[in-house]
């Protein structure tokens, strides 16, 4: 039995209204009450997506749909931005579909320069770009409307940009700022079990796709496009996962799109003043500090294992102890989702209680 709420980057909590939304009774997918919900999210998700596009429901984590993407947009070589475990494992992605590729690296942390994109990008040699805006496993918020006036110069360069944990935290607004393709998963900001990814495909992605050979059939957008048409997912969808989504997307215009960006930018500031007040540093510069989620490194050398057990046994509240490389050298506190100043003022004072045991004498 799971007593403990979760502030880990991903999945977040998940509140008993959306999983009582998830419950309702089940239509068949390609019956008129699917096509009603299906179409009922569109106005919401292109108005959060900031596009006229269409937005596409795959039922996968959004792994697949970045699989997709390079199977679908990549006809001549991608270049995969990597500056953290997430935008590194595109590179090895983009390889294992039997594509050309090169990764542009900077270190976990620090972001993708526009600069130096720009002159890898003059080389001709690319025609598709993989970046992820928010990479969870530093806590690192790359420059993304610098980052995409570079590639307005490359008109044959194609834009995939993943906002798992980004969308709907802080705005992306993806026609005005000529994004080709963006992607996220249900687990992050959206505060829904993990399962459902979402997708907005330009114009010009699709008409690359149609001369793609081998673009699959599960995550082929043209595929995709063709069924979004008649108001249903090419393949099943997880209904469940669906109904939960409205529910969600009610409740975020409930709130308002602009007052849920600046809860979470305020709700992070708290998390950066308490790391501050207790001398610890964050991994990141600040001003490419994730909104989302906060990566704390751990300078002050801190039992971090040690930490985030006993604050999950006797406080009942979840954070991460690191990822991959830099486990134990940081930890990550999320602030996106449903939470509030109360939850996070709740987090901050458990952690308060207990964290003298876990620093050096």
């Amino acid at each position: 039995m799971i007593d403990y709420k979760l502030h880990i980057p991903g999945p977040v909590d998940v509140s008993p209204q959306a999983y009582e939304a998830m419950s309702t009774r089940v239509m068949g997918h390609r019956s008129p009450d699917f096509v009603e919900l299906y179409q009922s999210c569109q106005p919401q998700l292109q108005e959060l997506f900031q596009t006229q596009d269409p937005v596409f429901l795959s039922t996968s984590s959004a792994w697949g749909v970045m699989e997709g993407a390079v199977r679908n947009l990549c006809a001549k070589k991608t270049l995969c931005c990597m500056c953290g475990a997430f935008s590194d494992k595109w590179l090895d992605v983009a390889l294992r579909c039997g594509k050309e590729a090169d990764g542009l690296e900077a270190e976990w942390g620090h972001h993708i320069d526009p600069q130096i994109l720009d002159s890898k990008l003059a080389t001709g040699e690319y025609d598709l770009v993989t970046l992820v805006h928010n990479e969870t496993s530093c806590g690192m918020m790359n420059p993304l409307e610098d980052i995409m006036k570079v590639l307005a110069k490359y008109p044959d360069v194609i834009s995939v940009i993943d906002t798992v944990s980004s969308f709907s935290v802080v705005p992306i607004p993806k026609d005005l700022w000529g994004i080709d393709v963006i992607l996220t998963g249900s687990q992050k900001a959206l505060a829904l079990p993990p399962g459902l990814a979402l997708l907005t495909v330009s114009e010009r992605a699709f008409a690359r796709a149609e001369k793609i050979d081998g673009r699959g059939y599960y995550f082929d957008f043209i595929e995709f496009l063709k069924n979004h048409e008649k108001g249903m997912t090419p393949s099943t969808p997880a209904i469940p996962q669906i109904h939960g989504l409205k529910y969600t997307l009610d409740k975020i215009f409930e709130e308002g799109v602009e007052a849920r960006h600046n809860r979470h930018a305020k709700l992070n500031d708290m998390v950066h003043d308490w790391v501050e007040q207790k001398g610890f540093t964050l991994l990141p510069e600040k001003a490419f500090a994730s909104k989302a989620l906060t990566c704390v490194s751990n300078n002050l050398e801190m039992d971090v294992a040690g930490f985030v057990k006993a604050l999950k046994n006797e406080k009942k509240l979840a954070i991460d102890g690191g990822y991959g490389k830099i486990k134990g050298k940081t930890f990550r506190i999320s602030n996106m989702g449903n939470e509030t100043e109360d939850t996070m003022t709740h987090l901050l004072q458990s952690m308060d209680e207990i964290l003298p045991r876990f620093l050096p004498n």
